[in-house]
């Protein structure tokens, strides 16, 4: 069953799926289609998922879970997965890439592969105050609270020796 993800419950579940490049107003609109239809009709162990999705930024694909209804399983997992690789393979893009950092440069979300990201940070382009988007984030608490932080506030700058 679907659900708005701004109604989701602060326990919810959530995956953070950030695609290699700006996807197009048409690819999300299709994109958001498909992830509606899979999501209404997620479920595990014949269960109906009480689920939430969105596209933000036109790069990142979210997927929330509110478990008091219903546990995702390791097979409802797995159909997530296999969902969003099929994803990739009809849109040409990758969800997976998870040594790409993506940041906010103005009104508009980058993304650099690790080594030009500390080359961004060393020549300044990317300084302790730019925000980047913590995808590792677990419930729907943190993602209102944590996916969006300052470089200086995230674990990207441990990663940076920093």
């Amino acid at each position: 069953m679907l659900t708005d993800i701004n109604q989701m419950p602060s326990d919810a579940r959530v995956w953070v799926y950030q695609c290699n490049r700006a996807l197009t107003d048409a690819e999300v609109k299709a994109i958001t289609d498909k992830t509606v239809e899979f999501t209404d009709n997620w479920t595990a162990h014949k269960q109906e998922l009480l689920a939430g999705c969105a596209i933000l930024y036109n790069r990142f694909l979210i997927l929330m879970i509110d478990e008091k209804k219903a546990i995702a399983s390791g097979c409802s997992i797995d159909s997530s997965v296999h969902f969003i690789q099929s994803l990739e393979k009809e849109f040409h893009v990758s969800f997976f890439d998870r040594m790409l950092f993506a940041y906010k440069d103005g009104d508009r979300v980058e993304a650099l592969p690790k080594n030009e990201f500390e080359k961004a940070i060393s020549d300044g382009k990317i300084t302790d105050d730019t925000i980047v988007f913590n995808n590792l984030v677990q419930t729907k608490q943190e993602f209102d609270s944590k996916w969006e932080v300052p470089l200086k506030d995230s674990w990207h700058k441990s990663l940076m020796g920093g």
